[in-house]
């Protein structure tokens, strides 16, 4: 099920059955709900908040690792030009070129897959938050949940925004994402240039070159 069903409609409304008396919030036809915080606010939100920046955290630091590691050999690579040969120094630099391409991608690939989790799980939240949600509105009688910023003007409190939540955490908790991320990006391949291995051989004639 996607999340537009669970969190992008500004009403959610229900039939009822035989409504019930609530001891979290009073009787109303119309209830209202702040879906940020009552993901943000639950336990399952601040755990799923401290797992992404822990893997964003990880990520950024390999990713100053890698950048390091290629300005180091990008430094040496220049200052070994002038004792090459040029079409040497030019395998070389295309080869250099090419990696850097492909780990930049593969960095890229580790972010997107960290933004993909984060909107799996909030999907997964709202998934394990809707029966909870029907039972409100099943005891409280009413007949619709609307998003809180939609009301102007209420006679009675009528949020169950932290009634929610209270019950959300009851019920599922932390729930520990089954979703193993992957490995962090990749490593930065060997450092020698297959390139630059053939050397001329000084007095012979079988030269690679």
């Amino acid at each position: 099920m996607s999340l537009r069903r669970y969190a992008g409609a500004m009403v959610v409304a229900f039939a009822i059955a035989t409504p019930a008396m609530s001891q979290d919030i009073q009787p109303s036809p119309v209830l209202t709900l702040d879906q940020d915080r009552m993901y943000s606010a639950s336990l399952f939100g601040k755990r799923v908040q401290e797992d992404l920046q822990s893997q964003s955290s990880e990520l950024a630091q390999e990713n100053r690792k890698i950048e390091g590691a290629l300005e180091e050999e990008e430094r040496r690579l220049t200052d070994e030009r002038a004792a090459m040969d040029p079409e040497e120094f030019q395998k070389l630099a295309a080869d250099f070129d090419e990696r850097v391409t492909g780990i930049r991608r593969a960095q890229a690939t580790k972010s997107d897959s960290i933004r993909r989790q984060a909107e799996a799980e909030r999907v997964r939240f709202f998934e394990a938050a809707f029966p909870i949600l029907l039972e409100l509105v099943e005891e409280t009688g009413a007949v619709a949940i609307l998003n809180n910023s939609a009301v102007i003007f209420s006679v009675r409190p009528i949020d169950i925004t932290d009634a929610a939540i209270a019950r959300i955490d009851a019920a599922i908790g932390a729930s520990p994402a089954p979703v193993d991320p992957g490995p962090l990006p990749v490593q930065r391949p060997d450092q020698t240039p297959t390139e630059a291995a053939p050397q001329p051989d000084a007095g012979t004639g079988d030269s690679n070159n």
